[in-house]
């Protein structure tokens, strides 16, 4: 029972947790960029289905925002160093500015409060804990700081019984779209050898030895 209990626990990045190495800034920083690029086709995308939530809505256009938290997520479980989820949304920001988007220099300021949401579940777990669950909740707290700053930019037409609907709906799909999608995009990068210097990679070899 405690080999089991051992084997399946999370890995915690080698200490010293702030010891970042060469190869977490640079994997932050691909994995940073490629959803950053994700995100600007994102932007082209979604602006169909968010018009069609808006329509039953206004509120449930939230859905469609949160794929826009993912890369916090994914960089908090693939790196596990403070900083990590952070760090990988602003990086994914700056990249989707590149091309040009219509939303300009908010970009970042949305990275960044997305990021500091995430960076925040990680850090009361103390950066321990990073199964699935930690992810949908990473997930959640990537939304309401985003939310909250989306209420005075973007939805200032709107009275407090939408701006407090669109709070918990993003949350929710922050929790079950960008949380779910993010520990799946892990657990595949892990599969696919990608993740090897990583925790996520440790415990899939451990998880097979059993």
């Amino acid at each position: 029972m405690s080999t089991t209990i051992e084997r399946t626990r999370s890995i915690r990045a080698t200490a010293p947790l702030a010891a970042w190495r060469t190869v977490d800034i640079l994997t932050i920083a691909f994995l940073g960029a490629a959803f950053g690029i994700a995100y600007w086709g994102w932007g082209l995308a979604y602006q169909a289905p968010s018009t069609a939530l808006t329509t039953i809505f206004p509120p449930l256009t939230g859905i469609t925002a949160a794929p826009w938290l993912v890369a916090g997520v994914v960089g908090g479980l693939v790196v596990r160093r403070p900083g990590a989820a952070l760090l990988c949304e602003v990086v994914a920001a700056l990249v989707s500015m590149i091309p040009g988007t219509q939303w300009g220099f908010t970009t970042l300021i949305s990275g960044i409060l997305q990021g500091l949401g995430a960076e925040f579940a990680f850090l009361v777990l103390g950066y321990s804990v990073y199964g699935l669950g930690a992810a949908i909740f990473a997930g959640a707290m990537a939304a309401p700081l985003e939310a909250v700053y989306e209420w005075f930019v973007y939805w200032t037409d709107w009275g407090w019984g939408y701006k407090i609907a669109y709070l918990f709906i993003l949350t929710a799909a922050g929790a079950f779209i960008a949380g779910t999608l993010g520990w799946l995009i892990t657990r595949a990068l892990a599969a696919a050898g990608a993740l090897n210097a990583f925790p996520p990679g440790q415990e899939l070899r451990e998880s097979r030895s059993v």
